[in-house]
């Protein structure tokens, strides 16, 4: 990040890669050479139209010399070091690479997130691959029928004679085997072009309900208030019984927590404590999970929220709702990282656990995660608990929580896409660091 006070070195730097003298500048801007000299070893403040003048005269922009506006040029530079360590780049000259060549370096940056871009949609492919039964189910039918064709074509191709009407067999079988096919091939290619739409029509329950979810940010204005809708009135939205069934189990969650959490005093306890649900909970005194069910529901920018992810699981550790976060890998299919908070909360049921994280191998962003894993309904003596696990994912600077600086788990969407290879929660070989080559 750029540090306070180092517009000076930016002016200077520019200055000696383009060969001008001090006293030349000096005289192009209308001050002497001396003040000129204190400017550029940051002993002055300079802005407005001095510092116009001074980016004019080296034929440069301001916001290249301007004090914290190469911050985000910046970042992404240390970011995409972080991300290939092995190029031992010399970061501790990011910041004069960034004033001598700024073009070079938000070329390096703009490739670092295309790479982190790219390797976020291996993820999600990947992650498909394994666990789409829709996917897994066209590709077994393309592979069955290719070992057919290929049987029949191998006896047809054989030595031995064949007798005219077992010929007529096998090539009728060899037709109908390359029709279906082809068949199968244009229906695998449509899937997977209706999978890349935007508009993609879900094709379970879970992901019905989390398509209705996703555009409100999970936030519902209809089951808050004095005057709430009923759920039952709003999962009619949804077109299969067992959505429906679902989208109103949801919605009764919902209805819970809003009655108990009302929004207005909710934000007005978020704005003065901030993102912090143990403080939260304490202060309304309900259940953590509650309160992170209920934090993932706010819209982000409420009394400074910032952007919520959500993941919710079962005790098998099966997902059950997800609510995605911008630079935090979430599988859409099958289970998460095993080093997220979320599953260490499976084994401490109703003892809270928190952790930092940064995506392995990705855009180094980091984030905090709170888990807590708590009874479904009331408990009773003469039945086990129906345990389910929620963990809130924010972005890390939330403003004292920022300052612990706490060591962040590098943690993937899986295993197949993950780079970290030391990983001791690894269940298969990855994809991107040859061990499948």
């Amino acid at each position: 990040m750029a540090q306070p006070g180092r517009v000076g070195t930016r002016i200077r730097a520019r200055r000696l890669d383009l060969g001008i003298k001090q006293v030349a500048l000096a005289e192009a801007v209308g001050v002497s050479p001396a003040y000129l000299n204190l400017i550029e070893h940051n002993r002055r403040p300079v802005g407005g139209a001095r510092l116009r003048a001074i980016a004019d005269a080296l034929g440069t922009e301001v916001f290249a010399l301007a004090e914290g506006a190469e911050a985000d040029l910046l970042a992404e530079l240390h970011a995409a070091c972080a991300a290939e360590p092995a190029a031992e780049a010399e970061l501790a000259e990011a910041e004069r690479f960034a004033a001598r060549f700024p073009g070079w370096a938000r070329l390096v940056a703009a490739q670092a997130r295309r790479a982190a871009a790219l390797e976020r949609d291996v993820a999600l492919l990947t992650d498909r691959m394994g666990h789409d039964p829709h996917l897994s189910e066209a590709l077994h039918d393309v592979l069955s029928t290719v070992t057919a064709v290929r049987s029949t074509s191998a006896i047809l191709a054989g030595p031995e004679e064949i007798a005219p009407e077992w010929q007529r067999r096998f090539h009728r079988n060899l037709y109908e085997d390359s029709q279906r096919l082809a068949e199968g091939a244009r229906a695998l290619v449509s899937y997977l072009e209706a999978e890349a739409s935007a508009e993609r029509t879900p094709t379970t329950p879970q992901e019905e309900l989390e398509a209705w979810l996703d555009p409100r940010g999970h936030h519902v204005p209809e089951l808050e208030g004095e005057s709430p809708s009923a759920p039952e009135a709003l999962a009619v939205a949804f077109s299969a019984p067992a959505s429906r069934a679902l989208a109103e189990a949801h919605f009764r969650r919902y209805r819970a927590a809003a009655e108990r959490l009302p929004f207005a005093p909710l934000a007005e306890a978020l704005g003065r404590i901030g993102p912090d649900p143990g403080a939260l909970a304490d202060r309304f005194g309900v259940p953590p999970g509650m309160m992170l069910w209920r934090l993932a529901c706010l819209p982000e920018g409420t009394a400074g929220l910032p952007a919520t992810g959500l993941v919710a699981c079962d005790a098998s550790g099966t997902p059950i709702l997800r609510k995605p976060i911008a630079g935090f890998p979430m599988p859409r299919y099958g289970a998460g990282c095993p080093l997220w908070p979320l599953y260490r909360a499976i084994s401490r049921p109703q003892q809270p656990v928190a952790g930092a994280l940064v995506p392995a191998g990705g855009w180094p962003e980091r984030f905090e995660a709170f888990a807590v894993c708590e009874p479904l309904g009331t408990p009773r003596f003469d039945a086990e608990p129906v345990l389910q696990a929620v963990m809130l994912v924010l972005p890390e600077h939330n403003g004292a929580r920022a300052e612990q600086a706490r060591p962040a788990e590098p943690v993937g969407a899986g295993c197949r896409v993950c780079p970290r290879a030391a990983c001791p929660a690894r269940r298969e070989p990855s994809l991107t660091d040859g061990a499948l080559a």
